[in-house]
């Protein structure tokens, strides 16, 4: 008799290697519309709320670049898929009451807005005799004096901020991240934004020139990303599907 788990198991396998496909498909379109090499843009599968056997299965399908934004369920899913060749990066909010935990596992944080987080992370990093990649989360809509809830620094502090992540022993500047705001004046217009996140991308590379990391674009938006130049795409639900209901 079939073990029931084990067939589903093959038929997530295959939803999930269907849509990797079609994401990376998506991708490789957008990069020859603008004469970009794919292999110029890295794809990191948002797991958020999906299981660690999804992880697996991402893993064995060639994927290397998760990402989680709870520092709960991130810690544990890293723990159940300890020696999985994957890097993991946490793009949520982070407070600096979690910075601990999350530098146990993570080796890149993309949320990186303020001094005081960058003062933890460095001290939790040397502690734990690691160097993690740290991006500069940029709130684009703080630029017009808005700000929605998502956080981020504004586009005027990014150098500040940039030079005290690059002073910051156990820590390295990998660039910038930002998310397409919902207001101010890139609202609707995701494409402007990543333009814009590019310039200030090519402000920071003079803080440090190894800073050229530029994380833009998920599901919905990641053609306008690498359009405008993205390195890295965080793709959540294209791959995953809808995702579960948190208990």
């Amino acid at each position: 008799m079939t073990d029931p788990s084990t067939g589903d198991e093959a038929a997530r396998r295959e939803e999930l290697a269907h849509n990797l496909a079609a994401v990376r498909a998506r991708i490789e379109r957008a990069c020859a519309g603008v004469g970009r090499d794919p292999d110029e843009v890295t794809l990191v599968v948002v797991t958020k709320t999906h299981p660690a056997r999804d992880v697996r299965l991402l893993a064995d399908l060639g994927v290397r670049n998760v990402a989680e934004n709870r520092d709960q369920e991130a810690a544990r899913k890293a723990a159940e898929c300890r020696g999985a060749p994957l890097t993991w990066h946490f793009v949520g909010q982070l407070q600096t009451n979690k910075v601990r935990s999350v530098t146990e596992y993570a080796d890149v944080v993309h949320s990186v807005d303020r001094t005081r987080l960058v003062a933890a992370l460095s001290t939790a990093a040397q502690q734990r005799g690691r160097e993690l990649d740290c991006l500069l989360q940029i709130a684009l809509d703080k630029e017009s004096g808005e700000g929605g809830g998502r956080g981020g620094a504004s586009p005027a502090d990014a150098r500040e901020l940039g030079a005290a992540v690059t002073a910051a022993p156990g820590l390295r500047l990998a660039g910038v991240m930002t998310v397409a705001p919902l207001s101010g004046p890139y609202a609707g217009d995701p494409r402007a934004a990543f333009e814009r996140l590019m310039e200030i991308s090519r402000s920071l590379r003079t803080v440090d020139p190894g800073a050229n990391m530029v994380s833009a674009g998920m599901s919905s938006d990641l053609e306008e990303a690498v359009t405008a130049g993205a390195t890295h795409v965080r793709v959540g639900s294209a791959v995953l599907g809808v995702r579960p209901t948190l208990r």
